[in-house]
């Protein structure tokens, strides 16, 4: 039987749904839920029906969802306890000493996750070099005693110096796990890595989230299996997926799910640069060797993230914060603002215009959805410029109620002193736009990197409405909307590969180590990660270490081959660091983490694209820069692979609209892509 693979992404506002059948390629939305499980289901039966076939003949069933970060974001995750060294319970308190707003004396540090009355203390002693004291087991089950007292619902364990010796903290775990009837998340296992705080936070989340990804994963499989729909598998941060148990023992890779996937999809979609499937006769085509990649733009309901793709792969980090959160896991270097479609419009104190964070989320939704929303949104913005019709269909089922976005905008134009509806709509274009500028430069300009030099792909249900005057302000030059680009996040699901990571501490001056014993860690760590994957004979494992000049607080991670080199190794060092700083240094070079990772490699499912019928819809008047035009509207679906648009142009489809301003033009690649660049003529 032909492989029928699906993907579903659970946004803020919509759940995405691709199905993968021979060369076919299905979609679907329908509203997310509050229990997220049921808008899955819902998607999974809705894109079967649409295809003619059971969910009991699915093969594969990949799945991003939100949980994790929901959970971090509005602080209502498990009620959590922390173990720590005696006279280290408030690492999570003190945190570092740089802080947001460095000369502000009020300033606030946030909340901890875990309070005080909740953060107990066991007198053992670990050093670098070994155990000093051991744990007292009573003194334990005592702790468990008070723990149990205090009716939490997960136990996080960070003792002194547990990544490089973790003999006490495995006695520690093991003995709450005995007395305790709650998931406990020992350090050593969620990051095998020095520095106390980053170490403690992440420990937290992971314990703090673990409750809620349990439950979720274990009612998803339940629901699965009921509708014999195949076992879930989960995307992680690290833009990978993995089995459902494996998320359930480290809840904390899940963070940033969905992003992950939809930066894997549109790398899979679209190509290095953005133009290596192009049509042949487009002069924008492969060979023209100035775009050194991808910027990534996946603009929501909610908010909209940021990432690149350099060489084929996403950029990668070991580090983020969500929620000021501290969080070292491996992840898709993302940055999110809160902007997305359903972001609400204010005007703040000083008579400003401002875009979210707050969002109307589905329910009520802005209020063009009918359902109740009475705050002007950016999708009722794009509907009184005319971006999106009045007769558009949201999701191929969703109508708008176009008088009641006139009637929301009109009262933000009266309290930002505005003379129309159309003018704050304008407005609120223009601040969502300038928002979700500032996150492309953060991840071009501050980096080091001209985003003109980078081709910008653009997807999710509404990045195409945003994208092109996006980019003809960073004076981008090419914007690729993949096909499906309204639920690309699910279809990068399809194409993920299966990938885990570990990471180990082991300091050493590079001028010192022996090469045996480092060979040896990452022999520890390749068995660890290998005994784990699903195809042990077809995984690929690659090496990293984290690398830093004498003095340096922070280090930069190179790929390292084996045996290892400390002398190769050192010479990326170096170039690594020019290129990201702009110089050598002549100080030693240290050796602080040996990471691996482990990559089971998927191919992405292969689409047909054929196209027939009349393109063009109609017509209908939308606002751009330099006024009102009646503006021909098309029908993605009916566009003929090598045709050309010519600005100003909407197109439609059943999951995003694409706006195509005066002097831009788009053309349709073989594959149904569209490109878009500026219009020559």
């Amino acid at each position: 039987m032909e492989e029928r693979r699906i993907g579903v992404d659970v946004g803020g506002t919509f759940t995405d749904v691709t199905l993968s059948l021979g060369g076919e390629l299905v979609t679907a939305k329908v509203p997310s839920t509050e229990d997220q499980s049921e808008g899955v289901m819902a998607g999974i039966e809705k894109a079967c029906a649409e295809a003619g076939i059971d969910p009991e003949t699915l093969t594969e069933f990949s799945h991003a969802m939100t949980v994790s970060v929901n959970a971090l974001l509005e602080e209502d995750g498990a009620k959590t306890a922390l173990v720590a060294t005696e006279g280290f319970r408030d690492v999570l308190e003190i945190g570092r000493q740089d802080r947001p707003s460095l000369y502000d004396l009020d300033a606030e540090k946030p909340t901890p996750l875990v309070p005080r009355r909740r953060r107990y203390e066991v007198s053992e002693r670990t050093t670098t070099e070994g155990i000093e004291r051991p744990v007292d087991d009573d003194e334990v089950r005592a702790i468990a005693g008070e723990i149990r007292e205090a009716d939490v619902e997960a136990v996080a364990v960070s003792l002194l110096h547990a990544y490089a010796h973790p003999e006490n903290e495995e006695r520690v775990a093991e003995v709450l796990r005995e007395e305790l009837d709650v998931p406990v998340s020992a350090s050593h296992e969620v990051l095998a890595e020095f520095r106390e705080y980053e170490r403690t936070s992440t420990t937290a989340v992971d314990a703090y989230v673990r409750p809620a990804i349990d439950r979720y994963v274990s009612h998803l499989t339940e629901s699965a299996g009921e509708n014999g729909v195949p076992q879930p598998r989960i995307m992680q941060a690290n833009g990978g997926i993995t089995d459902a148990d494996t998320v359930r023992r480290n809840a904390v890779t899940t963070v940033l799910s969905g992003p992950a996937a939809g930066v894997v999809g549109a790398s899979a979609m679209a190509g290095d640069g953005g133009d290596d499937r192009s049509t042949g006769d487009d002069d924008r085509s492969a060979g023209d060797d100035h775009h050194a990649g991808l910027v990534t733009f996946d603009m929501g309901g909610t908010s909209s993230d940021v990432s690149l793709v350099r060489d084929g792969e996403a950029e990668r980090t070991t580090e983020g914060v969500i929620n000021d959160r501290p969080i070292k896991t491996p992840m898709v270097d993302i940055e999110t603002v809160g902007a997305g479609g359903g972001s609400i419009a204010w005007v703040d104190a000083g008579g400003a215009l401002r875009i979210g964070p707050r969002s109307a989320g589905a329910d009520p939704g802005p209020a063009c959805y009918g359902k109740g929303g009475t705050e002007p949104t950016v999708t009722d913005a794009n509907l009184v410029l005319g971006y999106i019709g009045s007769s558009t269909s949201l999701g191929g089922e969703m109508s708008l109620d176009e008088a009641a976005a006139h009637d929301v905008l009109a009262d933000l134009a009266d309290e930002a002193g505005m003379d129309s509806a159309l003018e704050a709509a304008r407005g609120v274009y223009r601040v969502a736009n300038a928002n979700m500028t500032r996150a492309i430069r953060s991840v071009t300009v501050e980096r080091g990197y001209d985003p003109r030099k980078f081709g910008l792909v653009a997807f999710g249900g509404a990045g195409p409405m945003h994208a092109i005057s996006i980019a003809d302000g960073l004076d981008i030059d090419r914007v690729v909307i993949p096909r499906a680009s309204g639920v690309l996040s699910a279809y990068g699901l399809l194409a993920a590969d299966e990938k885990r990571d570990a990471v180990r501490t082991y300091q050493r001056s590079l001028a010192d180590v022996d090469p045996d014993d480092v060979d040896d860690v990452y022999e520890d760590l390749s068995e660890e990660l290998l005994s784990e994957v699903s195809e042990r004979e077809n995984a690929d494992v690659t090496c990293s270490a984290d690398l830093r000049y004498a003095g340096q607080s922070f280090e930069l991670p190179v790929d390292v081959d084996r045996p290892f080199d400390a002398r190769e190794a050192g010479e990326r060092f170096a170039a690594a660091h020019e290129s990201a700083y702009g110089y050598q240094a002549e100080e030693p070079v240290e050796l602080v983490n040996c990471r691996v990772t482990t990559t089971v490699p998927r191919s992405a499912p292969a689409i047909d694209y054929a196209a027939g019928g009349e393109p063009q819809r109609g017509s209908r008047e939308a606002a751009f820069a330099d006024g009102v035009h009646e503006t021909p509207v098309y029908d993605r679906d009916q566009l003929a692979p090598g045709g050309t648009i010519e600005g100003p142009a909407i197109v439609e489809g059943d999951e995003s609209t694409i706006v195509v301003p005066p002097s831009w033009d788009v053309r349709v690649r073989e594959d149904g892509a569209l490109i878009a660049g500026v219009d020559e003529k």
